[in-house]
């Protein structure tokens, strides 16, 4: 069951949810807008390697925005840091951003419940576009669960995407080896 505008609204009222920064006019029928934070990254190779630890370059755009290139896989953040506690969060692209190209995640749109932290976008485009840091990349949609949960991400000893950052964070398929 996806949450609606008013559910969403009661969920962030009881600790349930959390979205910080919380702006209401961000607040849709059955989602919540998150927008592009000011930090991308790039792999620092070309050639990816899944059982090492692949080093990024991180850099901080300006109002004067970036122009994101084809052929290239751009790590990006949400503003916004978020958690969930008894529910399933979805990050979704904007259609507006769909429309230009620009795909926000590869496969990781699904967080887990107790997820904690702000959401590193997988991004990559069709064209050369420029974007912007505060723009509104994406929308998070939240399913409720069904029955009680035994391990909580943020709880999860092995949990790779815990520490609180506002950059991008690289893969960490490395320490699944």
């Amino acid at each position: 069951m996806i949450l609606t505008d008013k559910k969403i609204l009661e969920a962030i009222a009881s600790g349930a949810i959390v979205i910080e920064p919380f702006d209401r006019s961000c607040l849709g029928t059955n989602s919540y807008d998150v927008h592009l934070g000011k930090y991308l990254a790039v792999y620092k190779d070309r050639v990816l390697d899944a059982r090492k630890h692949n080093q990024i370059d991180t850099f901080e755009m300006d109002e004067t925005g970036f122009v994101l290139q084809p052929g290239t896989l751009y790590l990006g953040v949400t503003e916004e840091y978020t958690e969930t506690h008894n529910s399933v969060p979805f990050l979704e692209g904007k259609s507006s951003i769909g429309r230009l190209g620009i795909d926000i995640h590869a496969t990781a749109g699904k967080g887990d419940v107790g997820f904690s932290n702000t959401w590193t976008l997988e991004i990559s485009c069709t064209q050369p576009v420029r974007v912007y840091p505060g723009m509104p990349i994406g929308q998070l949609i939240y399913f409720l669960i069904d029955g009680e949960v035994e391990n909580y991400y943020n709880k999860k000893q092995n949990a790779k995407y815990n520490e609180r950052t506002d950059k991008p964070v690289e893969s960490m398929m490395w320490k699944n080896f």
